[in-house]
């Protein structure tokens, strides 16, 4: 239970450079809202892997790039997925407010991001043979 209020907690942190990040970028730059989520998307993952590696799970056996490759991998997927939904919300309906949208498709990542950092990234390793 523990680590998935700290996962909670590291969601909410990415959410807010996420969407502060996607904000930001909207208001200063030229950058579309699809353009700048990407930016967006990296800078917050980045983020809640150095959260989760340092508070939520802990480092695995397996060391930083494996882990890293590990995380990068669900967290790639579940960025698809949350990608996914934000642009179907703000082509579907152009006047849905952007960072609305960023809420939206972060909570529906949110599950499956945490099984796959918790089993995939984080568990334990293979007994090496």
């Amino acid at each position: 239970m523990r680590r998935l209020l700290l996962f909670a907690a590291t969601g909410i942190a990415g959410f807010l450079v996420d969407a502060g990040t996607l904000a930001l970028l909207l208001w200063v730059t030229p950058l579309g809202p699809l353009t700048a989520r990407l930016i967006a998307i990296a800078l917050a993952m980045l983020f809640t892997f150095w959260v989760n590696r340092t508070f939520t799970f802990g480092r695995s056996a397996r060391g930083l790039v494996a882990e890293g490759a590990r995380y990068g991998g669900v967290g790639l997927s579940a960025s698809v997925l949350n990608y996914a939904l934000y642009s179907a919300l703000v082509i579907a309906f152009p006047t849905f407010p952007p960072v609305l949208a960023v809420a939206v498709a972060s909570l529906c990542a949110m599950g499956w991001s945490f099984l796959g950092y918790s089993r995939f990234v984080f568990g334990p390793a293979p007994p090496s043979k």
